[in-house]
């Protein structure tokens, strides 16, 4: 698998300012180029009395696909720099629209890249953006008397159960980086002295928000 990488998962606005020309950014998570494409067209139709709506976008675990439009703006001066901002970023499966509304005053050249770019920054900052990271599933099975033991191993080794299931034992799952998974299996059975009853699962991607673990 690949190594882990930033994603867009909840898409938000921004907005600035440049001499009297309003930008508008709106971010959006898209898994392929007909979702990028759609999601252009809906802001085009929402703001269909703007002067220009310019877009980038960045897809797939590479990253390597990526396009961008001027939408009419001098060229090199709007959508290249916005998609400038996502590669700087680190970020992919997104797509970004930056609406202009006229303001009556030209910016020239270093204006408009400023105000693009400034504008991504800003819808970047009110998006959702989390880590998709590799791992592999592990599912731990204890008596109640080490739940104690694991939670503490867990606890320390910053990693998050989810699935947990409490019948004559309990059985959680946890999602370990590969490279930690020879390490985390020895300790907790260390730990719990051979008791644990540990199944590793198949390689898988998964994040984390607010704590929880989501699953790709």
């Amino acid at each position: 698998m690949a190594d882990g990488y930033k994603i867009l998962w909840e898409g938000g606005t921004g907005e600035l300012i440049e001499k009297k020309s309003r930008f508008i950014a709106t971010t959006e998570p898209v898994a392929t180029e007909e979702e990028a494409a759609a999601f252009v067209e809906r802001m085009r139709k929402k703001y269909w009395d703007a002067r220009h709506n310019c877009y980038a976008y960045v897809l797939g675990t590479q990253g390597r696909i990526q396009k961008c439009s001027d939408d009419g703006e001098p060229a090199q001066t709007a959508g290249r720099p916005m998609l400038d901002v996502l590669l700087g970023e680190g970020v992919r499966d997104i797509c970004v629209v930056v609406t202009r509304y006229f303001g009556g005053v030209l910016l020239g050249t270093g204006g408009l890249v400023r105000a693009y770019s400034g504008a991504v920054q800003e819808g970047l900052r009110n998006s959702r953006i989390i880590e998709k990271r590799p791992g592999r599933r592990l599912d731990i099975t204890v008596d109640y008397t080490e739940i104690g033991k694991l939670q503490y191993i867990l606890a320390q080794e910053k990693l998050a159960a989810f699935n947990t299931e409490y019948t004559d034992k309990v059985t959680l799952a946890v999602m370990v980086p590969e490279s930690d998974m020879a390490a985390l299996t020895a300790r907790i059975t260390e730990g719990t002295a051979g008791k644990a009853k540990l199944s590793a699962g198949e390689p898988a991607y998964y994040g984390i928000i607010g704590g929880e673990v989501i699953l790709f």
